[in-house]
Formats: structure tokens, C-alpha cells, sequence
């Protein structure tokens, strides 16, 4: 097929990009950017462009990536968590939102676009997929979460219309297929990351000694969002077992709080800061906050640990992998697709604190497995959980949405 390739007309593919921020959504579209073979496929990209003072975080990213054709793009107002009846306050930006969108699809057509790319946020699918119409492009909506009922209906209605939805694992594609969308136009293509941004030889004493942690003392990191489906409370419990073999094992919290996770409830910080002083952990566990020195925080590490549970498709495990962390997670979500039991690292059945904590025992008392894991985890990265990989998927299934 890869032979035939170089004979078949070059794709022209739009990504949406309705956001201004640049989440790890925005993140893998834009390895696909940079990894499609330019033979291939030719992009462009409607990005939001901010307004006056507030400038695009997104934009900048975007902008960075060589032969990618950048489209200053008016979204409107965002239609995420906005009740209807607040949603009547934007009519008066509907006339410059109607001239936006139909100048896009001007550019539409005199680009020849075949293929408009958004993700499951509201103005990224449905804008995308009326476009789609209006131009006679086929549509894509990159699936990014579990397909449940809590996405939108005009979400839902968008990805009824699409011409194909795209998961990140066979999980959330399956989760899609369940709800009722066509198997034969839902696909899965694994989420990547590019190894060579990733140093395992990176050095983590600065970590340590930032927080007062021994360099013999076993640590343990779990880098995300905090919010309950991460996991973190169900690691702090199999921590107080852990704690009984070693007694100066730490755990490294990094990130903050996700008040969109659990709207309505106190923060999560605050539930596991109750548990942490009830099980008597409080030398044991240290909040970092947010981190920019991801790859420092990791090398501090001697295992990381996210007992996440339906997880679409984490990029921390891909990260960890690369930084050659041997993994401590569930059997859950499409975490099995990216983290091999008894090779990359060590799964357990979600919330078994049990089995969790004789896990992570486990991995603690050998270090001659931590290596070997860490080294395949690694291997895997640059082998197969990987951009280029990636977007050489997604052309295939450009082509056979397009049936060319």
C-alpha cells in the first residue's frame, strides 16, 4: 500500500480549531500536522485567532509548524457548558459569526478541501460538519472522550452527520459504536508521542531536593488533572499499604484541580488532602502544583502511577513511557492499548487497592524489572506509539472516507 502511495493525488484536509487554548487535543492534531507526508496531504487550518488584547495560545503553537496553511478564523462565542437560554445573549454576534463561517467556506471550495478535521468540542463538530455540507467536503470528528450521553445533542447530531469519527483507542471508537453511531464509518487510531522530545538520561536530583526527598527513597508520580477518574484517591489508599514495606516512599502530585470535572462539589485537592491525613500520610505525599519541568519531575520518578479508570487515552503514560518509567495503571478505558501488563509496566483491576499496592511493591523491590520495562516502554514509543504512525493511519482513513 505505502508503495502505491506516491501515485495517489495529494489530500487537502481543513482542522478546526475552535479553541483558543492549546489542549492535548490541540496537541495530537497538530502531530498529525507535522507528520503527514506533504505528498500526501496538504493542510490548512482555521484557527482561532483571539480578539483585541487576548491573543491565541493555539495560533502561536499552530503557526510553528512548517508548510501548514494558517486561516485566522471567527468561531463565535463558545458553546461548551453554556445554558440555552444564556446562549440568547450571543445573538447579537450572530451576523459576524454567519459572515465568518460563510467566508470560510469560500476558502472551502477555492482550496478544494476535502476533508474537514475538528474534534468533538461543540463549535469544532458542528461548524465543521456544516461546512462539510455546504461545500460538499466529507467531515471528521476526532473522538478525544468516551462517547457518552453528557456530550451535547448538537455534538451527538454532528457526529450522526459526519462522514467518519476517529477514536483515540479502539475504546472510546467501541464507546462510539455503542451509542449508536455506524460501525463502518467509526475508526481507531492510537494517540502518540514523539521520543525524541523525551531525554531518559535526564537528570531528577533537582526535584528531589526541591521537596526534601532522599536519594534512595522510592518515589512514586502521577502527573495530571486532578479529578477523581485520574485515580489519585485510589492511589493514596494502596499508598498507606505501600507505606508498611517502605515507610520513606513518597508520591509526587503534579497538576491542579479540574473544577469543570466535578462542578457543584468542593475541590478534589481538598478529599485527598481528608484521606492523606486519616491514613497518616502526610510526610508521605507532596503536592507539586502545576509543573512546566514535566521531563525533571518524571526523572525524580522511580515509577509512574496513574490507576486512571475509562481513560480514553492518556498521553502521561506515552511521556512516561518515553522518559522509560516502567507504568503502574489499570485494566481500564484504552489504557491496555498503550501500556502492555508485565512488559511496559503492571495493570491492576480498577479500584483493587490490593492489587494496586502489590504492584507497585513489587516494581519498588526490583529494580532489574523497572529497567527492563522502562527500556520496552520506551522501545514502544519509537516503534509504534508515535506521530508518524499517526498520521499515516489517518491518511488511510482520509482515503477511504473519500473512497479513493
Amino acid at each position: 500500500m505505502r508503495s502505491n502511495a506516491r501515485n495517489r493525488r495529494t489530500l487537502r484536509v481543513l482542522f478546526m480549531q475552535s479553541q483558543m487554548y492549546f489542549g492535548s487535543d490541540s496537541r495530537m492534531h497538530s502531530l498529525l500536522m507535522r507528520h503527514f507526508d506533504r505528498s500526501q496531504v496538504e493542510v490548512h487550518v482555521a484557527c482561532n485567532a483571539g480578539t483585541g488584547s487576548e491573543r491565541s495560545p493555539a495560533l502561536a503553537a499552530l503557526q510553528e509548524i512548517p508548510d501548514t496553511h494558517i486561516r485566522p478564523t471567527y468561531f463565535g462565542p463558545t458553546l461548551n457548558e453554556v445554558p440555552a437560554w444564556e446562549r440568547l445573549k450571543s445573538v447579537p454576534q450572530a451576523a459576524p459569526l454567519i459572515g465568518s463561517l460563510g467566508s470560510l467556506a469560500a476558502y472551502i471550495k477555492q482550496n478544494q478541501i476535502d476533508i474537514i478535521h475538528g474534534t468533538e468540542k461543540p463549535r469544532d463538530a458542528l461548524y465543521g460538519v456544516l461546512l462539510g455540507e455546504l461545500t460538499g467536503a466529507r467531515s471528521v470528528v476526532h473522538l478525544h472522550v468516551k462517547c457518552e450521553k453528557w456530550i451535547s445533542p448538537m455534538v451527538r447530531l454532528a457526529m450522526h452527520r459526519a462522514s467518519g469519527i476517529i477514536g483515540v483507542s479502539d475504546f472510546v471508537a467501541k464507546s462510539a459504536i455503542d451509542m449508536g453511531y455506524r460501525a463502518d464509518r467509526v475508526y481507531s487510531v492510537v494517540n502518540g508521542v514523539e521520543a525524541t522530545e523525551w531525554d531518559p538520561s535526564t537528570d531528577g536530583s533537582a526535584v528531589r531536593k526541591e521537596f526534601g526527598i532522599g536519594q534512595d527513597d522510592p518515589v512514586l508520580g502521577i502527573i495530571s488533572r486532578l479529578f477523581y477518574w485520574k485515580g489519585h484517591l485510589d492511589l493514596v489508599k494502596a499508598l498507606a499499604l505501600v507505606h508498611e514495606t517502605y515507610p520513606r516512599v513518597r508520591l509526587l502530585i503534579a497538576g491542579e484541580d479540574d473544577p469543570r470535572a466535578n462542578p457543584g462539589h468542593r475541590p478534589f485537592t481538598t478529599e485527598l488532602l481528608t484521606a492523606i491525613e486519616q491514613l497518616g500520610l502526610e510526610d508521605n505525599v507532596i503536592f507539586c502544583g502545576f509543573r512546566k519541568d514535566v521531563q525533571q519531575v518524571l526523572a525524580a520518578c522511580d515509577l509512574y502511577a496513574m490507576p486512571t479508570f475509562e481513560e480514553p487515552c492518556a498521553v502521561a503514560f506515552l511521556e512516561a513511557m518515553a522518559m522509560q518509567k516502567a507504568i503502574i495503571a489499570t485494566y481500564s478505558g484504552g489504557t491496555p492499548e498503550e501500556v502492555e501488563h508485565g512488559r511496559s509496566g503492571l495493570l491492576s483491576q480498577p479500584h483493587d487497592i490490593e492489587e494496586l499496592a502489590a504492584n507497585i511493591v513489587m516494581l519498588l523491590g526490583d529494580p532489574e524489572m523497572r529497567k527492563q520495562m522502562g527500556e520496552y516502554g520506551r522501545s514502544r514509543v519509537i516503534s509504534y506509539l508515535n506521530p508518524a504512525r499517526m498520521a499515516e493511519e489517518v491518511t488511510e482513513i482520509y482515503r477511504r472516507i473519500l473512497a479513493i
